[in-house]
């Protein structure tokens, strides 16, 4: 198994929770996060006073697959997130050693 964690847009959220609905993914976690990459922030004016946002408003999307399902969940989100324009995101996978349900005692694929 591998955890998904993908930082996007946060005005991508929807299209990337249908794309992957439509896999059949059927639980992910959803965190707003701040942070910021190559898109470094940028100048507001606020009350005719200039200030800089460095950390800039993101999703972070979290979830757990099948080794089988990895790569068309990776190609659905990159295909729902991206715009083309700089500040997409990141997708980072790591591996699951194990995963329990804590209501029913379920391990594993089974508890995904």
């Amino acid at each position: 198994m591998k955890k998904i964690e993908a930082i996007i847009k946060p005005f991508k959220l929807d299209e990337v929770r249908e794309a992957l609905s439509t896999l059949g993914v059927s639980g992910l976690t959803v965190t707003e996060v701040k942070g910021f990459g190559r898109q470094k922030g940028h100048t507001e004016l606020y009350r005719g006073a200039e200030y800089v946002v460095d950390f800039l408003p993101k999703v972070k999307v979290e979830l757990v697959v099948a080794d089988s399902m990895i790569d068309t969940a990776l190609e659905a989100i990159v295909k729902a997130a991206r715009t083309g324009k700089i500040g997409d995101g990141k997708i980072f996978v790591t591996n699951v050693e194990q995963v329990i349900r804590i209501r029913t005692g379920e391990t594993d694929e089974a508890a995904v």
